[in-house]
């Protein structure tokens, strides 16, 4: 009997339309995820893409084999968000993989820095995040991917960057707590942690040279990152930390202490 109930719990799910998610699919990392899943992932009925550039969501969606389903809106507005629950909800769609890439960060001192600057990055980067996660989940199951854009720079404080890593800090503690409750349901999350990125939001921090000059070196393309991202995802990993240089800070930042290490920030 539970054997048969299994069975038929696993038809009805293949029934349903197959889809992923992504969040900040306009540009850089979140562009890169659509074009790679929609050539890895051939199978799916749908991507549905979100972000607030419209124009830069229907050129993508010209561009991928896998049609997409544009939503075009600003995450950190509750009408927007009940407006995608109620597509799901009206869809009933069985999320294949779901990307947490939208991201907003203000490279500056917490004196400095506006204080919607500071509330932007806190509501896009945690709020956003964890209600979309909190939609989307319904609609998860076996075999399932979540896929948490964080940053290594939640490994540690960081000065004149601190909103922005403590967000990511914030993205690193929800994500694992969220794998461990979902061990048992087939589901995986997946926490990228890359360093710095050639992505048009390098720019929006001041571009390359805004970068410490012993980072640069180690600066990843973007398609690269997500390559990585999704092979670990796929292995069911925890963390996909691209780069040999960020894998040692990740190690360094759980020996030294980080009193220690923000001496030398």
């Amino acid at each position: 009997e539970k054997r048969k109930r299994f069975e038929m719990c696993i038809k009805g799910k293949e029934n349903k339309m197959k889809i992923a998610i992504v969040t900040g699919a306009s540009s850089g990392i979140g562009a890169s995820y659509v074009c790679q899943l929609a050539e890895k992932y051939s199978w799916l009925d749908e991507i549905w893409v979100i972000a607030r550039n419209e124009t830069a969501l229907w050129t993508l969606k010209r561009q991928c084999i896998v049609p997409l389903r544009v939503f075009a809106m600003d995450i950190t507005q509750t009408e927007n968000l009940l407006r995608l629950e109620e597509e799901l909800e009206k869809v009933k769609p069985y999320v294949k993989y779901f990307v947490n890439a939208a991201g907003c960060g203000i490279n500056k001192k917490i004196k400095e820095t506006d204080l919607m600057d500071c509330n932007r990055m806190l509501e896009v980067n945690c709020n956003a995040l964890t209600l979309l996660t909190k939609i989307v989940l319904p609609y998860c199951g076996k075999r399932s991917r979540i896929v948490m854009l964080a940053s290594a720079s939640a490994f540690l404080p960081q000065p004149g960057f601190a909103v922005y890593a403590a967000s990511k800090s914030y993205v690193l503690s929800f994500s694992r707590a969220l794998r461990r409750e979902l061990k048992k349901t087939g589901t995986t999350v997946t926490i990228v942690c890359p360093g710095p990125v050639d992505t048009p939001f390098l720019d929006t921090i001041g571009g390359k040279d805004s970068i410490p000059v012993i980072k640069r070196p180690f600066i990843m393309k973007t398609d690269k990152v997500v390559s990585v991202a999704i092979k670990d995802a796929a292995k069911g990993k925890e963390l996909s930390i691209p780069g040999i240089s960020m894998k040692c800070f990740f190690r360094i930042c759980k020996i030294v202490p980080h009193k220690v290490l923000l001496k030398f920030t």
